[in-house]
């Protein structure tokens, strides 16, 4: 059974179908479609340099706090470990009102 689609008969696409290349444009003299002759200049905001300086910090964390894990480990397998409810309390409060600010600033 054959399935066409406003012409599609379903065969392999040629990939860049419909596109002038840039080192087409560039042979025959002209600029490629949708590009212009003048060079485009972009700006990266405060926060978009703060966020890729803190991209590269977290990148250099470790995934996992081996130490942490370990101290945990030995207090969990000591007994000595205890959950201290109030304070997981408090930080899904805080983690709610968070994740509600977020929301409403859309």
């Amino acid at each position: 059974m054959s399935s066409k689609i406003n012409g599609i008969d379903g065969g392999p696409a040629s990939p860049g179908a419909g596109r002038v290349s840039q080192r087409n444009a560039v042979e025959s003299g002209g600029a490629a479609a949708g590009t212009s002759s003048t060079p485009e200049s972009v700006h990266i905001t405060d926060v978009a340099s703060q966020l890729a300086a803190l991209e590269q910090a977290v990148q250099t964390l470790p995934a996992v706090d081996t130490a942490r894990v370990a101290t945990l480990r030995t207090a969990i397998e000591q007994g000595t470990y205890t959950v201290s409810s109030d304070q997981i309390a408090d930080h899904l409060t805080q983690l709610e009102q968070s994740l509600e600010a977020l929301g409403s600033r859309k």
